[in-house]
């Protein structure tokens, strides 16, 4: 099965990382957006299972744009990322609809598939 992602961060050299990570893991990236707008559309557009979104983007942030998807129903499984370490609840991630938590240094290491095919199963 095809495990479709979109990936959104404000920073295209990121993003490139990003969507070459996913794809060496196997995942589909089927979008890739620069702020909390344009990735609600894109979630809107393309119904992806998973969404990997940066903390801090131009508009929205991502515990914003993770909040209004999870108010929506039926959201992707959401992994949020960002180079500030600071540490959140996992309360509060989790009334977000936030799966995880994964610092982009630590991205190259994270179990990438594991953490976006558990809700397809």
């Amino acid at each position: 099965m095809c495990i479709n992602i979109v990936v959104v961060d404000d920073d295209p050299g990121f993003r490139r990382i990003a969507t070459t990570l996913l794809t060496a893991r196997g995942l589909r990236v089927v979008a890739e957006s620069w702020d909390g707008a344009s990735a609600l559309d894109a979630v809107r557009a393309h119904r992806p299972h998973g969404l990997l979104i940066d903390l801090h983007l131009p508009d929205l942030d991502g515990l914003s744009v993770a909040r209004r998807l999870t108010e929506e129903g039926d959201p992707p499984r959401i992994v949020l990322t960002s180079t500030d370490r600071s540490l959140w609840a996992q309360e509060e991630l989790d009334r977000a609809g936030i799966e995880c938590f994964v610092a982009k240094d630590k991205l190259f290491d994270a179990d990438l598939r594991g953490l976006f095919t558990a809700s397809t199963s």
